[in-house]
């Protein structure tokens, strides 16, 4: 179905046509009629699937067929989403959606001046997009009136829901005195969503592009079994000999992410990281350059990377498996976005094994197993005996380079012991010593 074929308005579509949007997505194709008649929605939708526009066009066309006086503090449609990253990215859709209409879109998001936001806020909002605990704190210091909110969108309820913003959202729901239509877009569709949903939605109509807690066909999976203590090399060698032009890399925790980005960088591979200690324009920064090709790498943590939008991200890394199965599907769904195809790789070791089972229980089948040559995992015994008898740097294997054949490497065995005052510097291992060479990795010549 073609986006012409809608009755949009002429300052809608020509916004469309200055998108280049010309077909509708599936999700698109049921959610926009729908909307358009005010019908509540409950969306299974991943990211790279429209969503944005399969709420946010519906919503700007009933504002366009029901103009009304802009009162100072006033919204007509509140968007909420978990991450300023995300808060951000939508306002950027929507307003590119809106650029020929007189509409004022809003956005409020932790991290920045409060006092940006309220001079923005008391100059009149048309669509309001936020995240709930920055908004909550407007509404407590009266920036802001919902009492006239037409149109209620949740994007990403369940991660909301992960991050515990349910009660802030019942508070916010509180100071909506209107009428108003809700509509819940979850790229996972757990028990606890469908009791939101049933709580919030009247009769909705339900939208889903695939079944419930699915991946994208367009997406290629694949599960590397490597030791933990080798993920590192796994992931340096990889880029390098791949010649991986792009690649995010997920992590659960912001040290992981840091020493991940200073390893990367000793091995002559540009690289970033996105996490919630970096203030939000180092934030901005990082992700700037990773779209625009600037950074190889970018390091980030489930919530920094909420909102992220790279057009033609074919890597995904999951260095470490997510806590929660569901947040695979939100991982991944970075690359193999609007039709393309990408690739979902996740390094397991053998501690990691139980969340692939959950992971795989959820998207219903297998991923394929690829152990990478030189990566073998060992028997626990011996990978205890190493990891006790500190013997693991001695029989370290060297990185393996398909591209220039194998090269032995002889490590002789050390005769003394460091000094004291020599321990003090940093020694990084010959095998993590690594620069490049072409498109290759190779072992750095003393």
């Amino acid at each position: 179905m073609k986006f012409s074929s809608y009755s949009f308005t002429p300052e809608i579509l020509r916004a469309l046509d200055a998108c280049n949007y010309d077909q509708m997505t599936p999700v698109q194709q049921q959610a926009i009629p729908a909307a358009g008649r005010g019908k509540d929605i409950l969306a299974n939708a991943q990211t790279g699937t429209g969503k944005t526009a399969a709420f946010a066009l519906p919503i700007l066309q009933q504002i366009a067929d029901t103009p009304k006086d802009i009162h100072s503090g006033s919204v007509r449609a509140l968007i909420l989403v978990p991450t300023r990253e995300l808060a951000a990215q939508v306002t950027e859709n929507i307003q590119a959606y809106s650029q020929f209409m007189t509409l004022n879109v809003v956005s409020v998001y932790g991290g920045v001046k409060m006092e940006t936001q309220t001079k923005q806020l008391k100059q009149g909002v048309d669509v309001l997009v936020a995240t709930p605990g920055r908004l909550l704190e407007h509404l407590q210091l009266n920036h802001t009136n919902l009492a006239n909110v037409e149109h209620l969108v949740l994007d990403e309820a369940d991660r909301m829901l992960d991050m515990g913003f349910i009660t802030d959202i019942r508070k916010i729901l509180e100071s909506i005195s209107n009428d108003f239509q809700t509509m819940l877009f979850s790229a996972t569709l757990s028990q606890q969503m469908k009791h939101l949903a049933n709580e919030l939605l009247t009769s909705p109509v339900i939208v889903s592009a695939s079944k419930e807690n699915s991946t994208a066909s367009t997406i290629k999976h694949v599960i590397h079994p490597v030791e933990q203590r080798r993920k590192q090399e796994l992931l340096s060698e990889l880029i390098g000999t791949n010649n991986w032009k792009q690649v995010l890399v997920f992590v659960n925790t912001k040290e992981a992410a840091n020493n991940i980005v200073k390893e990367l960088k000793l091995d002559g591979i540009k690289a970033d990281v996105c996490h919630g200690d970096k203030g939000q324009g180092a934030r901005r920064r990082a992700l700037t350059e990773f779209k625009e090709g600037k950074i190889r790498a970018l390091v980030a943590t489930d919530v920094a990377a909420r909102g992220l939008d790279v057009q033609g991200l074919k890597y995904v890394v999951n260095y470490d498996l997510p806590f929660l199965a569901e947040d695979y599907i939100h991982r991944i769904g970075r690359t193999g976005r609007a039709g393309e195809t990408g690739n979902a790789v996740s390094f397991v070791c053998r501690e990691e094994e139980h969340g692939l089972a959950d992971i795989e229980a959820m998207i219903g089948y297998k991923i394929e197993r690829q152990v990478v040559k030189g990566y073998e995992v060992s028997n626990r015994d011996r990978l205890i005996a190493d990891i006790s008898g500190r013997a693991a740097h001695e029989r370290r294997q060297p990185r393996r380079n398909k591209a220039v054949g194998e090269e032995k490497v002889e490590h002789k065995p050390k005769t003394t012991a460091p000094t004291k005052k020599a321990s003090k510097g940093k020694h990084r291992k010959t095998s993590a010593k690594l620069h490049r060479k072409g498109n290759v990795l190779a072992p750095k010549q003393k």
